[in-house]
C-alpha cells in the first residue's frame, strides 16, 4: 500500500525536523510527504525547504497564514496539501501533526493493519508525552481512540466520507462517519509516538462555549445536546457550564457541514451509546 502523509504545520522549529527525521527513518518507505507551511513566523519554512532539498519523498507547500479558527484552521491546511496530490496513486491517507516523533516501525505496523483487515478503515499508535523524565499515555481520550495528531485513513473511506470537515470536532466526527460506512477504528497498543508539545486546551477559559459549538457540529438534536451539557456540568461540578454551554449550542446560526443522512446516523449512534452505558 503506499502512504500520502500531510503535515500541517505553523511555527513549529523546534520540533520539525525531529518529526521529518522520524518518518524519512522508517522501515516502511512506500510513501510521500507534503509539509504545508501555514504562514510560520519563525525559522521553520528554512527547516523544511533544507530537509525537503536532501529528501526526495518530501515536498512543502508554503501558505500565507490563516485565519485561526479552532478545528477549521489544521483541516484547511491539510486540506490545501491534499489539493496538491492526486489521490488516486495512494492508498492510505494520513494526517500527521508537526510535533511528533515517530518509532521507525510505525508506518510498517501500520500498513500490516490496513492489509490484514479489509475492514479497517483508520489506524494509528498511541500518543505519550513526556512526565517526569519517562513517557507515559496522553491520558485525553480511551486508548481506542484514533488521535487528531497521528490520523491515518483507508483511502476508500476517506473518499466516502467526503474527507475530513473543517469544525472545531473534525476529530470525533470522522470516528463516527467511519462506523457510518462500515468500516472499524484501530488503535495498535504497542505501537507509541512521542508527543513533544502535548495537547493542552487552549481555549480553558472558553471550553463551555467551545462545546457547545462542538455539539452543533456534530450534529446533536436539541435533547442529546441537554444530556450532552449535563453530563460535562455534573462531572465538571459547574452549573454554570451548562447555561453557558446550551446558550452556545442555541446560537449556532451557521449551516450544518453534515448531511441530513450522516446527522441521523450520527444521533442514533449517540443514543445507543448513552443506552449501552446506561445498561451497564
Amino acid at each position: 500500500m503506499k502512504f500520502l502523509i500531510i503535515i500541517p504545520t505553523h511555527n513549529e522549529e523546534q520540533h520539525v525536523l525531529a518529526c521529518l527525521e522520524s518518518l524519512k527513518n522508517q522501515t516502511f518507505q512506500d510513501f510521500e510527504c507534503v509539509v504545508v507551511n501555514d504562514g510560520s513566523t519563525d525559522k521553520t519554512p528554512q527547516i523544511v525547504e533544507q530537509f525537503v532539498i536532501q529528501n526526495s519523498k518530501f515536498k512543502v507547500l508554503n501558505l500565507e497564514k490563516s485565519e485561526h479558527q479552532p478545528g477549521a484552521k489544521v483541516v484547511r491546511t491539510f486540506n490545501k496539501g491534499l489539493e496538491t496530490q492526486n489521490l488516486e496513486e495512494f492508498d492510505v491517507v494520513c494526517k500527521f501533526d508537526a510535533d511528533i516523533i515517530f518509532p521507525e516501525n510505525y508506518l510498517e505496523k501500520v500498513n500490516e493493519a490496513y492489509q490484514q483487515n479489509p475492514k479497517a478503515g483508520m489506524v494509528s499508535g498511541l500518543v505519550f508525552i513526556e512526565k517526569n523524565g519517562e513517557w507515559a499515555f496522553e491520558n485525553l481520550s480511551s486508548q481506542n481512540h484514533v488521535r487528531g495528531p497521528i490520523k491515518s485513513y483507508r483511502k476508500e473511506l476517506f473518499q466516502k466520507m467526503n474527507g475530513l470537515r473543517p469544525v472545531l470536532g473534525w476529530d470525533n466526527i470522522d470516528v463516527m462517519l467511519c462506523k457510518m460506512h462500515g468500516y472499524e477504528t484501530i488503535t495498535l497498543k504497542d505501537v507509541w509516538v512521542k508527543h513533544l508539545r502535548p495537547t493542552a486546551y487552549k481555549y480553558k477559559s472558553q471550553k463551555a462555549k467551545k462545546l457547545g459549538e462542538y455539539f452543533y457540529n456534530i450534529g446533536l438534536s436539541f435533547p442529546l445536546a441537554i444530556i450532552s451539557s449535563g453530563k460535562s456540568s455534573f462531572k465538571n461540578k459547574s452549573v454554570s457550564e451548562f447555561f453557558i454551554t446550551m446558550k452556545s449550542y442555541l446560537g449556532q446560526k451557521q449551516p450544518s457541514i453534515l448531511t441530513p443522512k450522516e446527522i441521523a446516523f450520527i444521533r442514533q449512534l449517540r443514543w445507543k451509546e448513552m443506552f449501552n452505558k446506561f445498561m451497564k
